[in-house]
């Protein structure tokens, strides 16, 4: 059985449960304190707000401990908020982060609220027929390392990358019916 947990301090983590339902192997759990942590093959972070988020994330004591775990091998899917959270650097902006890729992202960086919009990306790694993503003040990945594999671009943007066992993309997955992306992480955190 892979245990996955979903970081439930805000956003849109049900929506993550509702899709990773499509993998039977998967015992899922909702995440708040250090402990959940614990016994986890994966751990996602969902959109939201990001700021907010890692202020919660120090307020609860998880930061370090999801930083720790992903040291040892824990693989982490962020998506949105959450790909903001992973990335080393964002752009004009020192908010709390994980740090946790090799990238720089910009925020809100498709517009706000009101230009959000769903498009179909190419996403090779999952298939030929594109995915249907999501975008709500999504951010969007500027540079990265030697290390991290672009997985998916919009628009000649990148929206989706892989370093080791941590992935990201800029749009929601989960609020589709298409759960390959998710089936990828699934994967992800049985190696």
């Amino acid at each position: 059985m892979i245990k996955i947990g979903i970081l439930a301090l805000q956003g849109d983590f049900d929506a993550h449960r509702k899709a990773l339902g499509a993998y039977p192997s998967c015992f899922v759990s909702l995440v708040r304190s250090p402990e959940e942590l614990d016994d986890l093959h994966g751990l996602i972070l969902p959109g939201g707000e990001s700021t907010t988020i890692g202020k919660l994330m120090v307020r609860h004591g998880l930061l370090e401990r999801i930083q720790s775990r992903a040291a040892y091998g824990m693989a982490i899917y962020g998506t949105c908020a959450g790909l903001i959270l992973l990335a080393s650097e964002i752009v004009d902006s020192e908010q709390t982060r994980l740090g946790l890729m090799d990238i720089t992202v910009a925020r809100n960086a498709f517009g706000r609220q009101l230009d959000s919009f769903e498009a179909n990306v190419d996403f090779p790694t999952i298939g030929t027929d594109p995915v249907r993503a999501v975008f709500i003040r999504a951010p969007y990945v500027t540079q990265f390392g030697e290390g991290v594999e672009e997985l998916a671009r919009f628009e000649d943007r990148v929206v989706a990358v892989r370093q080791g066992k941590i992935l990201g993309t800029a749009f929601h997955p989960e609020l589709t019916d298409d759960h390959r992306v998710h089936g990828l992480f699934v994967d992800m955190c049985s190696q």
